[in-house]
């Protein structure tokens, strides 16, 4: 543990920044500020980490969250006092309802400056509620310092409260976790010099060498509740249907693996969102239906279509037309909630929690289940010839099309992306066209990524940043204009960005989701307060921030992009389409799944 014994501060948050470092942290978000300046200073000096500035916290916060969605483990996000963490605050709640661990360490004023009007200076105790998965407030660095030695007690509290933020961003569910860390001046590192011999303390040294015994042997590994599952319906001969909706696991193989073995011993359809890995896997092709949104919009094909019981992964898929059916169909359903306490239903129906994981689940049942009752051997060829029927209509409709339709972008994504690519989806829009439309011809490993805890549209250029940023794989962002304008500040961390992004802009002047509501009837007010259209040149926009951009003409030179992704930086690839006339098509095409397929 290398300590900076310049000043109490830079010594303080030396123990801090090492300790850290210890338990792995890889990256630090740092967000200029004054009172923050010990922080950023330790950050930077860590070799062992990479600590990348970025000027507006929002933005730094969902790029912290991005880069936290891919690798599983915390990134830490430093801001100055103030309004500064408070900028912090959506990506915070996306990380709390998403399960996304984040360090928050935000620098104050030391207690006498507050409540007395000193300048950038609010009451950050508690300043996230109770989002975060733990919280507190740091003692002062100069609280440990008596006698002309700093107290090594004192510094041991540092290190275990560490630890302790560390494993409660983690476990039992990860999420944010809160720091407050009030500093006095002087906050510059210039050398004190009643400090300086600190350095040679041999107390100070041993706390060292011990630190890093005890941070070796803090790196926990996650391990599954100890449940065992009693489903007694699973193991009978009734018919079963399985749903998985948005998922974003961090070992997507074993993922689709433990849900092909469960779709095999079961002898049922899997109903899966396009915001999984499970569209894109071969081992579950037989299993998965990707057009269950179609059949069940036609009514009488949907009442024949009601299950015995119901085994749901995680939260409901995305589909409004799924939740519906599910609403008017009063049967048992099973959700796996991968030992999270929260409740999955917001429908309100016959629902039994099993608080364990995938995993625990799997050895319960596979190699348990007989032969498949002829009952459940048609229920699944119903639901395959159905999900046959509309995917080979699609794929009529969108391989003819030559019209630029925003519908056709997911459809032209799931059958042209590289395999590997790290897929991030806007909402609103992009991401029911996602549901809806994504059909992978062949098998891609496509990995999709979301901010759906929250479901907004704020912070998500600088997710997707944060989420490719030094991965060895390219990345993709779909979304719509007004999602991409919302964060623009996002493309300054173009200069300290390592990866690749492409950015598919559907730039319909305005938010087209809203198309699809019945507020779009009333104009007054719908065009000027809903749909609100931004006049915007996004060519000159990229050109501002040095951004490469391409206006597509056809879907061949989208094809042609999509192709071939680069391997460094950062470009937009514009579709211009017709709001209006986009959300008419869909209507049809929602119109035309109400009668039979064929």
């Amino acid at each position: 543990m290398n300590l900076d014994c310049r000043t109490l501060n830079t010594l303080w948050a030396s123990v801090l920044v090492q300790t850290l470092a210890g338990l792995g942290l890889r990256y630090a978000i740092i967000c200029p500020g004054s009172r923050s300046a010990p922080l950023a200073v330790a950050f930077s000096q860590c070799e062992t980490l990479e600590a990348m500035p970025v000027l507006d916290e929002r933005s730094g916060a969902f790029f912290a969250l991005g880069l936290a969605k891919r690798l599983g483990q915390p990134v830490a996000l430093v801001c100055t006092s103030g309004t500064a963490g408070a900028n912090t605050y959506g990506a915070v709640i996306e990380a709390a309802h998403t399960g996304v661990p984040i360090l928050l360490l935000t620098a104050d004023r030391p207690p006498e400056l507050r409540e007395c009007h000193a300048g950038q200076t609010i009451d950050q105790l508690k300043l996230f509620g109770h989002f975060p998965r733990w919280q507190m407030e740091l003692a002062l660095p100069d609280e440990g310092w008596s006698g002309g030695d700093v107290q090594v007690s004192h510094l041991a509290y540092l290190r275990q409260t560490l630890i302790q933020a560390w494993e409660r961003s983690l476990y039992p569910v990860a999420g944010p976790v809160h720091l407050n860390c009030p500093f006095r001046d002087p906050l510059s590192p210039h050398p004190d010099p009643k400090i300086a011999p600190l350095a040679a303390s041999p107390a100070l040294q041993a706390f060292a060498a011990t630190s890093q015994r005890v941070l070796d042997r803090c790196r926990l590994g996650k391990s599954s509740p100890n449940l065992d599952f009693s489903v007694p319906e699973m193991g009978s001969q009734e018919t079963l249907l399985m749903l998985v909706g948005p998922v974003q696991p961090q070992d997507p193989d074993r993922f689709i693996e433990v849900i092909a073995h469960l779709a095999q011993a079961f002898h049922c359809p899997v109903l899966t969102d396009a915001l999984n890995p499970l569209r894109n896997a071969e081992s579950l092709h037989p299993y998965a239906i990707t057009t269950y949104d179609f059949i069940l919009r036609h009514l009488a094909q949907a009442q024949t279509l009601c299950p015995a019981v119901i085994l749901q992964i995680g939260e409901l898929p995305t589909s409004k037309t799924l939740r519906q059916w599910l609403q008017q169909t009063p049967v048992l359903r099973y959700v796996l909630t991968d030992g999270q306490p929260d409740n999955f239903d917001p429908l309100h129906g016959p629902v039994v929690h099993l608080r364990g994981s995938l995993d625990r689940l799997d050895p319960l049942i596979t190699g348990k289940m007989g032969e498949p009752s002829p009952q459940r051997r048609h229920y699944l060829q119903t639901w395959q010839t159905l999900d046959r029927q509309y995917r080979a209509q699609f794929q009529e409709i969108f391989s003819t099309l030559t019209d630029l339709r925003e519908p056709k972008v997911a459809w032209l994504l799931s059958q042209t992306l590289p395999p590997q690519t790290l897929l991030f989806v806007a909402n609103s829009t992009p991401i029911r066209d996602m549901e809806w439309f994504w059909l992978p011809e062949s098998p891609r490993p496509v990995q999709p990524f979301f901010n759906r805890g929250t479901n907004g549209i704020d912070g998500t250029l600088s997710t997707a940043l944060g989420l490719v940023h030094d991965s060895d794989r390219p990345g993709v962002l779909l979304t719509g204009d007004l999602s991409l304008l919302h964060d623009t500040n996002g493309f300054l961390q173009r200069s300290s960005f390592r990866g690749s992004l492409t950015i598919v802009l559907i730039n319909n002047q305005g938010g087209g989701i809203f198309e699809l509501l019945p507020i779009a009837d009333f104009d007054p007010p719908f065009e000027t307060f809903f749909a609100t259209p931004q006049d915007i040149d996004f060519a000159d926009l990229c050109q501002t921030y040095r951004i490469s951009h391409s206006l597509i003409q056809t879907w061949d030179h989208l094809k042609t992009h999509l192709e071939h992704l680069p391997s460094q930086g950062i470009q937009v690839l514009e579709i211009r389409t017709d709001r209006h006339s986009d959300a008419a098509w869909r209507k049809q095409i929602f119109a035309n799944a109400t009668k039979a397929p064929g």
